[in-house]
């Protein structure tokens, strides 16, 4: 098993910029792919961004296309999603997840982090 630790959400105002942290530890030789999803109050969890871990590619949402940028470090077993143009329909609890392949992320992660909450103020 993969544990996913999250770091960085919080409070910011529409148009700001967050920058969230996921590292990973434990069983990493099984993952190739991580990345980000989000749940909002009331609504399922959708598919943000991925990662593949060895490549760099990289596949977005179209809703977060030119505003989100994914990142990693290997030496750290850590991904990083840069946040700009925030706006308040980003406002959601947002889940580091990681899978074997990028082809699968999207649809069906493995392992999942505990989530940690981003707020959109307008």
């Amino acid at each position: 098993q993969v544990q996913l630790i999250e770091s960085g959400g919080g409070l910011v105002q529409v148009g700001g910029s967050l920058r969230l942290s996921c590292a990973a530890s434990g069983r990493t030789f099984r993952t190739y792919a991580m990345g980000w999803f989000r749940q909002a109050p009331g609504k399922e969890r959708e598919f943000v961004v991925g990662i593949d871990w060895n490549s760099g590619a990289t596949t977005y949402a179209d809703s977060v296309k030119g505003r989100f940028t994914i990142s990693r470090d290997n030496a750290k077993n850590t991904v990083y999603l840069q946040m700009n143009s925030l706006k308040p329909e980003d406002t959601a609890v947002y889940y580091c997840a990681a899978a074997r392949t990028l082809a699968v992320f999207s649809t069906t992660p493995a392992d999942w982090g505990q989530g940690t909450q981003v707020t959109v103020s307008s």
